[in-house]
């Protein structure tokens, strides 16, 4: 193979940044492991292929079985490790994106609700997301698998990750509990970056 289509990310802040909502153990694995696998994969499946030229999220509507779901995960990874920076108390967004949470669910609480509900209770491995639709309205949808909001249109702007990679090093089966202590980490700047684009 002489041409890497995709390359592993580097994470916007030290591997123990998140500590202790998310350990430099399971940023480890999680990034130095997972993340690496399918960008390996996605490698080796884009060799020859006719959508080797394609941007990422291009490839995410268009492709299906091996190569969707390598270059699914890859995006969703990447959106979800470029959102967080070190655990801030009381942190709510502020700009746009609290007035667009604000007046499409009523209020900060209401939305994290939702949100944390919506992430806990969806069935097997995935990832629960906040997006903008065409109108600029905010949606919280359950994605499984490598699945993302853009092959239905929607513009991704938060995601949590619900595969047991992402926390049960940390959390073991308390998925719920994991889901409640990333509010901590949130980069709200990076999410209002995403709604204005």
């Amino acid at each position: 193979m002489n041409k890497l289509y995709a390359q592993l990310m580097t994470l916007p802040y030290a591997d123990d940044a998140l500590e202790p909502v998310i350990s430099k153990q399971t940023i480890g694995f999680h990034h130095g492991k997972h993340l690496l696998a399918y960008v390996n994969n996605l490698n080796g499946l884009l060799e020859d292929s006719p959508l080797a030229d394609l941007p990422l999220e291009e490839l995410v509507v268009q492709a299906s079985g091996g190569i969707l779901n390598n270059a699914g995960q890859i995006l969703n990874h990447e959106m979800y490790f470029k959102q967080f920076a070190s655990p801030k108390e009381n942190n709510v967004p502020k700009g746009h994106i609290a007035e667009a949470i604000v007046r499409d669910f009523g209020s900060f609480d209401a939305f994290k609700d939702e949100f944390q509900k919506k992430g806990a209770t969806l069935f097997g491995s995935g990832w629960v997301w906040l997006s903008a639709d065409k109108d600029g309205k905010l949606v919280i949808t359950q994605e499984a698998n490598a699945a993302n909001p853009v092959q239905r249109g929607l513009k991704p702007l938060l995601t949590f990750d619900v595969w047991e990679h992402a926390y049960y090093i940390d959390y073991q089966n308390r998925r719920p509990d994991h889901l409640v202590a990333l509010w901590q980490i949130v980069n709200w700047d990076v999410v209002e970056q995403r709604y204005l684009k």
